[in-house]
């Protein structure tokens, strides 16, 4: 099982909903769990109006995340990302020495970018992988890889190549407890989660820990 903390120093940078649209990709080639250990549960909350099992959302304090992992492993999850809360509190630190994987969620602002420094310490304190992706950006200019490039200077973090950009689909899919590659299927927005969750597919394999399925590049190559 591969195991993704999905992390952010700052609220309001659309963490939960970026996590749940991995989720929703990545169920497309195997059983997911999303763990969610954010207080007020939005995640759980998404669920809890969904018809589709996958992916499966487990709400539980942080006190139980190696509890609920196992519970994961034990029932056959391939892909597991745990949404925390913003902040870099004992919940956050847990869920980055549990995972595999780490991704710093930002928006390209100067004062979120300021906010991730912390972020990329713990990770790389942790001895764990960890990436930053850039989340509602401009859909035009270059603020996205500027900013990019001045986080990977300034931290020395790795910036995912895949820039989600800023699209109202993306918020109205969640009111319906759907997200937006079930909404608009050929979607902008479906393409760049579906090249965001190849990416980080890819990635894990390279750490030899996840088969790439190769469902993705499909819509990709079709955009």
């Amino acid at each position: 099982m591969f195991t993704v903390a999905v992390i952010a120093q700052k609220g309001g940078v659309g963490k939960t909903t970026l996590a749940l649209h991995l989720g929703v990709e990545a169920a497309r080639s195997g059983p997911v769990t999303i763990i969610d250990l954010d207080p007020q549960s939005s995640a759980a909350q998404w669920a809890d109006g969904r018809q589709a099992q996958q992916p499966a959302v487990v709400a539980c304090p942080p006190a139980r995340l190696a509890v609920a992992l196992h519970a994961a492993r034990r029932n056959g999850t391939r892909i597991a990302f745990i949404d925390t809360a913003p902040a870099v509190e004992s919940p956050a630190l847990a869920a980055v020495r549990a995972a595999d994987f780490c991704l710093i969620v930002s928006r390209p602002g100067i004062l979120d970018l300021r906010s991730i420094g912390v972020n990329v310490e713990i990770a790389k304190l942790a001895g764990k992988p960890v990436v930053l992706v850039i989340n509602a950006a401009p859909v035009q200019g270059g603020q996205a890889v500027a900013a990019g490039e001045d986080a990977h200077k300034r931290y020395g973090v790795e910036v995912c190549p895949i820039i989600v950009r800023q699209r109202a689909v993306f918020g109205h899919a969640l009111v319906g407890s759907r997200c937006a590659q079930e909404v608009e299927p050929a979607g902008k927005a479906a393409i760049e989660v579906a090249a965001l969750w190849d990416w980080l597919a890819r990635r894990a394999a390279d750490q030899g820990q996840y088969d790439v399925p190769g469902i993705s590049m499909a819509r990709i190559s079709a955009a």
